[in-house]
């Protein structure tokens, strides 16, 4: 690879690491909300998992990425990993008040 190759390269992957950390640091804070609407959930007696919203989120979100020319089955698979990671956050918190 020539300097010039190494440098559009290491460009690239400069934006790349800037996004990812934009990346850890969204999810972060939308972990920190859905912290508080497990605890809200707890405290009046609501279940942890909510699939008509899962639902709505889901098709918002692959219509956004459509728009975003993003497969939107990747981001259908992304979001339910988050889900799922929110609604195991939900239950735990759940549990520890029992």
């Amino acid at each position: 690879m020539t300097d010039q190759q190494c440098k559009i390269l290491a460009s690239y992957r400069d934006s790349i690491d800037n996004i990812d950390a934009a990346l850890i640091h969204m999810l972060a804070e939308r972990f920190k909300i859905t912290k508080h609407v497990g605890e809200f959930k707890a405290e009046f007696d609501l279940p942890p998992a909510d699939k008509d919203r899962e639902k709505k989120q889901i098709d918002r979100l692959r219509n956004l990425s459509r728009e975003a020319r993003l497969d939107p089955d990747f981001s259908e698979k992304f979001l339910h990993f988050i889900i799922t990671e929110v609604i195991r956050h939900h239950e735990k918190f759940r549990d520890s008040q029992d």
